[in-house]
């Protein structure tokens, strides 16, 4: 038998030593690369429109099988978080504000934000 530091099924990366960092990181890639997609596509930036795409394209990446592979790190929750902080950036009008004065703007309450806890 072979060996391996971390296998992926079913889309969750799983390390020999049961951490989902690399799963943490692979999330995190693919939801920044969609974001990123959506920043070079959509020229204009209409709030619902960004939040429609955001929760279509993005938060899937963020949240699949998350019951299975919950981030308990600190650093494996902020990184997650960098995508969001990426996300209320897109916003013109919002880019030199606070983190906590552009969720609160954008009236993202918990039920908006990725359920990365």
């Amino acid at each position: 038998m072979e060996n391996v530091d971390y296998e992926k099924d079913l889309g969750v990366v799983m390390s020999k030593d049961l951490k989902v960092s690399r799963q943490c990181q692979e999330s995190f890639s693919k939801a920044n690369q969609m974001l990123g997609l959506i920043s070079r596509i959509i020229k204009y930036k209409n709030q619902e429109v960004l939040f429609n795409l955001y929760k279509s394209m993005v938060r899937p990446h963020l949240e699949y099988c998350c019951t299975v592979w919950s981030p308990h790190y600190m650093k494996d929750k902020q990184m997650l978080e960098k995508v969001q902080h990426r996300f209320t950036r897109m916003f013109p009008h919002f880019k030199n504000m606070l983190y906590e004065a552009r969720l609160e703007n954008l009236d993202c309450g918990r039920s908006r934000r990725p359920e990365i806890e």
